[in-house]
């Protein structure tokens, strides 16, 4: 049996997930981002008290097909973006109907549907909060974080990062090493 879990972005997540099932007793074939496959079938009354274990850790099972394919959307891209070693190199949107096996323009229109903003939205800010935590963990320039996701140049990255944060990426990373500073000095 296969139940779709939203809010299941991390390992942590994942690890978390996978200890309740454990609890419950369930033998278990694969956890991933927003997906668990049982072995076996739960009874209505053992997924009730998973659903209420779940949504203590903040997390929340799926039932109805939109909710679930949002979620797939989602987690697709929170992969692609954030746990992946190379963006894809064809275009988002042929990567996420190749991986979810729906046309693109299907999946836009349920996703903008229900979430009232673009897949190329969330993209977006999937992007730069990843570009927060590599200029945070300083081991790449700007360039090179460029580069890593895929934009065009360093001036798109930083319009992006701008119109998202209010902030260019430089004086991010500055106000992030005052503040570390600051922080040694108690």
């Amino acid at each position: 049996m296969r139940i779709y879990i939203k809010y299941m972005v991390s390992l942590r997540c994942k690890m978390m997930v996978k200890e309740e099932i454990e609890k419950l007793g369930f033998s278990h074939a694969l956890v991933q981002l927003g997906t668990v496959d049982i072995l076996e079938v739960i009874s209505d009354e053992k997924l009730d008290i998973l659903r209420q274990r779940l949504l203590h850790l903040g997390l929340e099972l799926l039932d109805d097909k939109k909710s679930i394919l949002i979620e797939k959307i989602r987690n697709a891209i929170t992969e692609m973006v954030h746990t992946a070693d190379e963006q894809p190199k064809e275009n988002y949107s042929e990567y996420l109907s190749e991986k979810l096996e729906y046309d693109y323009t299907y999946l836009s229109n349920v996703f903008s549907e229900v979430n009232g903003y673009t897949i190329q939205h969330f993209i977006i800010l999937n992007k730069i909060e990843k570009v927060k935590e590599l200029l945070l963990y300083n081991e790449l320039n700007l360039t090179e974080i460029a580069y890593k996701l895929n934009y065009s140049s360093v001036g798109h990255l930083s319009y992006q990062f701008k119109k998202i944060t209010g902030l260019a990426p430089s004086f991010y990373k500055q106000l992030k090493l005052k503040r570390k500073m600051n922080l040694e000095d108690l």
